[in-house]
Formats: structure tokens, sequence, C-alpha cells
């Protein structure tokens, strides 16, 4: 027998135990590989030209990142010089958002007779986007239904014919 056929049947006799064991063994989350084929092999450099990634290795000729210890991945940093990276805030955000207007003709729509309209009925219809800034009803266009408006706020104009509609504002 030579020593390649020797060599053969060591390996088949090491698969085949190895198969085994994991035939028998209990599954936890220490035994659990990567099914074949999910994840990519990383690609080998540096091993011939033969393997298209020869002579300089993917890093190029010449230049501090084709030196080795030459910078090629991104340092940890420490946390000040993180926060120095990230651009500045500017400018000034009001703690109290400015109302969001529906105007008596978007309400004319999306609201039926006798109805109660609150923010999230609005937000309901896609009419506003956020329930916790304020709502605020703007005299556009004309309202023929009879509406109940309640936990919003409204202008004169559009007060005054929301109740000429018949409908009422309650807060």
């Amino acid at each position: 027998m030579t020593s390649r056929t020797r060599l053969f049947r060591i390996q088949k006799q090491l698969y085949l135990k190895k198969r085994n064991q994991y035939n028998y063994m209990a599954i936890g989350a220490h035994t659990i590989s990567k099914a074949f084929g999910s994840a990519r092999q990383k690609k080998r450099v540096g091993r011939g030209n033969g393997s298209q990634k020869g002579t300089t290795a993917a890093r190029g000729t010449k230049g501090q990142r084709a030196r080795s210890g030459g910078k090629s991945r991104t340092a940890v940093r420490g946390m000040k010089q993180s926060l120095l990276k990230v651009p500045k805030l500017r400018g000034f955000t009001s703690m109290h958002p400015k109302a969001q207007a529906v105007s008596l003709r978007t309400l004319n729509r999306v609201a039926e007779e006798h109805v109660l309209v609150t923010p999230s009925f609005l937000k309901s219809k896609s009419v506003i986007k956020n329930i916790s800034h304020p709502v605020k009803i703007v005299a556009g266009g004309t309202l023929t239904k009879n509406v109940t408006l309640q936990g919003c706020v409204a202008t004169k104009a559009a007060t005054a014919a929301i109740e000429q509609a018949g409908g009422s504002l309650r807060f």
C-alpha cells in the first residue's frame, strides 16, 4: 500500500468519524454551523499569479497602503475623536412644535356628516403626520358638513365657518 493510498484511507476515516459525531451530537448553539454556500469565502491574496491576486496582492503598486502595516482599515477611535468627526448640530429646535394646518376644504373632504373630528381621526385619514403636534384648522375653502371638533384649535374665520355649517368646537 502506497503512502498516498494510506493518506486517503486516514482522511476517509477522519471524515466518517466526524460525520458520525455530528449525527449523534446534541443540537446546541455551539454545534450549529452556517449552511454550505451561505457565507462567501474570503479571497486569499498573495498566493501566486495563477490566483489572479498575486504579486501586489490587490494592494496596488507602492505607497503607504501597499506596505505592510500601512493604514488598511478604519481605526477604533476613542470617544473624543469620534465626537469630533460628527458634524455639528446647527440651528435651533423649538420645544413647542408648530401646529399642523388643516384647511376647511380638507376637513369637508375627509369628514362625514355629524362626526367627531379629533387629531387621531385626522391621523387615520392621513391628513396630519403626528398626533403629538398640535392641529390648527384654517379657513381655506368652505365647509358644508356639520362636524364637531375636539382637541384642535381654529382661526376666527374657521370657527365662524364651522358654526355657520352647524358644527361646534370643543376643547
